[in-house]
């Protein structure tokens, strides 16, 4: 019997999830990219988050997974491509998604965010204190000495290769040892 005082929001609803896809059975097509109400595509296996990045982190880490932040806005063409486009490539999407937990922000939305340091505020106000500038951005965090940081940023559709290659990059904890462009450069992956 396991104990109630290890129970998380994020496993009550990985539970759910997995209850509900046992039910559904094995048949079932993925889910494609899905477009919400609030205007922005997303996909189905994207973290179903409390918001409370700190606690996303460190449920990514404790399953030894990577962890991002990707920020879109309404109406974003760049965006749409790379849910119906980028992700739709299971060559891209199979790697990501088996290796990565991401949260999708909006970078005008008014959702409360915890960020990393405890302080709660509005996805915008939180946009606008990490300085993203275009959608989609991406942000990569690992723990550094027990403290969140930010490892990588990829703001912006980076052609298919070099937005492959980015999580490849963080993935293989590349980001401790050099820049991504000297990383692409000496793998001689740049397109």
């Amino acid at each position: 019997m396991s104990d109630a005082s290890s129970l998380t929001r994020r496993g009550l609803l990985g539970g759910a999830a997995g209850l509900a896809g046992a039910m559904l059975g094995p048949d079932t097509a993925a889910a494609a990219p899905h477009l919400g109400e609030d205007g922005l595509y997303t996909q189905d296996w994207y973290v179903d988050s409390f918001l409370d990045l700190a606690e996303d982190l460190a449920a990514a880490t404790a399953q030894g997974r990577h962890f991002a932040l990707q920020w879109s806005q309404r109406g974003c063409i760049y965006c749409k491509t790379l849910h119906t486009g980028y992700f739709a490539d299971p060559a891209i999407e199979g790697p990501i998604k088996a290796a990565f937990d991401i949260v999708h922000l909006d970078l005008f939305g008014a959702r409360e965010v915890t960020a990393f340091d405890g302080t709660r505020l509005a996805e915008k106000a939180l946009g606008q204190r990490e300085r993203i500038r275009a959608t989609p951005t991406f942000q990569f965090f690992a723990l550094r000495d027990g403290t969140a940081r930010e490892v990588a940023r990829m703001p912006g559709l980076l052609p298919q290769a070099e937005f492959s290659a980015m999580f490849t990059y963080v993935a293989a904890g590349a980001y401790a040892r050099e820049s991504f462009d000297a990383w692409l450069a000496r793998a001689g992956r740049k397109s």
